[in-house]
């Protein structure tokens, strides 16, 4: 592993420059924002098969890895008039910014080589179509507790009642 400094692959403090991370330099380490971390950043690294999210939450340190597998595929997302890639996983905090440009061509490309390089599907996230509604097991199931399911329904069953018989009463 080559040496890299702390904010390698991505742009400086100040920079005016947008986020782009090079395909071919893997393994890179960069900062991204987190709005649920302290100081609403978190570390990244990014390597071939596999990623790591170091960040705090309220002071613990944590550290997620996550195979490059796991992710679903790399996406393109639309914010106004720019465009970003983004390395999505199933569940969103775990979604990886990858180049951020308004340059069409140039996102043409780098979704290429990215897909390429992580062997994952190229999703365009404005053409997709919402996920079906889930369907309900029954249209009565919240009408009746769960154990009372297993019970036959019905009248109760009638105690029996002994008349005219001498009561038994137990004493200490």
């Amino acid at each position: 592993m080559r040496r890299q400094t702390a904010t390698s692959g991505a742009n400086p403090a100040g920079s005016s420059r947008s986020l782009r991370l090079d395909p071919l330099s893997l393994p890179v380490r960069f900062d991204a924002h987190d709005p649920r971390a302290d100081g609403h950043v978190r570390q990244i690294e990014l390597h071939r098969e596999r990623v790591v999210l170091r960040r705090a939450v309220r002071g613990m340190q944590m550290a997620v890895n996550v195979r490059v597998s796991d992710f679903t595929g790399i996406a393109l997302r639309g914010i106004d008039d720019t465009q970003m890639l983004v390395l999505v996983h199933r569940d969103p905090s775990l979604a990886i910014p990858l180049l951020v440009s308004a340059d069409t061509d140039e996102i043409a490309q780098a979704w290429t080589m990215w897909s390429e390089i992580f062997a994952l599907p190229q999703l365009d996230e404005a053409k997709r179509d919402p996920a079906p509604r889930r369907r309900r097991r029954n249209a009565i199931r919240d009408r009746r507790p769960k154990f009372l399911m297993r019970r036959r329904a019905g009248v109760a069953r009638e105690l029996t009642v002994h008349r005219g018989e001498r009561e038994i009463i137990a004493r200490n």
